[in-house]
């Protein structure tokens, strides 16, 4: 499978690429080279997450298999989001059209499906399932995470539902129920996948409770970073001057 998936990368990556050269002409607000960056970075850690070395380690620690979720929804997701491919593969057209916006996804709806499908798959029946059909796991991971970011960075062509001042607070809100799995895993005492059961201990001769402890910490840490240093730099957005003044023309304009 892994070269079936290396092949699907690389299309997307040349197709991307591609467009994206065919529009530095004709539509240069949309092919920046900030956008171009981004979107190969998030190719590039999608393939780490489940093409490269690193998507073996998951057989074996669970720390593996932490690295790889924590990659594809918080890192590569956001990066493809940042990419903007609606943009791109769709003409170039400009942020100001309204096209799709009935269909964008509600925040309440991209909250829930990304927070859901982090828990949904670390079930210990269904994480033993998720095991076996990785493709499906990997999949159901990005998907939920380009949902859940959806809200935060805004990709044209959706259309914010709610004020940019809910944002700081949806990312805060979705901590809480990583940091409580993440916490579960760390300090429970017992091994919660029997798959590791039979693991055999690592270099620095850490057993499968040590490492599923690690697993726990990392996510827990990762996850403050991912969504709290986001959630700052809004906050710092909203709060600056000329943020203010934005939000009060904007004010005037709709009661005007």
């Amino acid at each position: 499978m892994t070269p079936v998936l290396d092949a699907a990368l690389a299309c997307l990556a040349t197709a991307y690429a591609w467009r994206w050269h065919s529009l530095r002409d004709t539509a240069p607000h949309a092919a920046t080279v900030g956008r171009l960056s981004a979107f190969l970075s998030g190719v590039a850690f999608l393939w780490v997450a489940v093409s490269s070395p690193i998507a073996h380690l998951d057989h074996d620690h669970l720390t593996g298999h932490m690295i790889q979720h924590l990659l594809i929804m918080t890192v590569a997701a956001p990066l493809l989001l940042l990419g903007e491919p609606g943009r791109m593969f769709w003409g170039g057209r400009r942020p100001t059209e309204r096209v799709l916006a009935i269909r964008s996804p509600h925040p309440a709806l991209c909250w829930f499906l990304g927070t859901f499908t982090v828990l949904f798959w670390h079930v210990p029946i269904i994480f033993e399932f998720g095991m076996r059909w990785h493709v499906l796991q990997h999949a159901t991971f990005l998907v939920a995470g380009l949902l859940f970011w959806v809200p935060v960075l805004r990709p044209w062509p959706t259309i914010s539902r709610w004020p940019l001042w809910s944002i700081p607070l949806y990312l805060f809100v979705a901590t809480f129920p990583c940091d409580a799995l993440s916490a579960f895993l760390a300090f429970c005492g017992r091994l919660v996948y029997p798959h590791y059961s039979t693991m055999n201990e690592l270099c620095g001769g850490v057993s499968p409770l040590e490492d599923q402890a690690r697993a726990g910490t990392l996510m827990w840490f990762w996850v403050t970073i991912a969504y709290l240093v986001p959630a700052a730099l809004v906050t710092i957005q909203i709060l600056s001057p000329s943020s203010g003044a934005s939000l009060q023309r904007d004010a005037r304009t709709t009661h005007g």
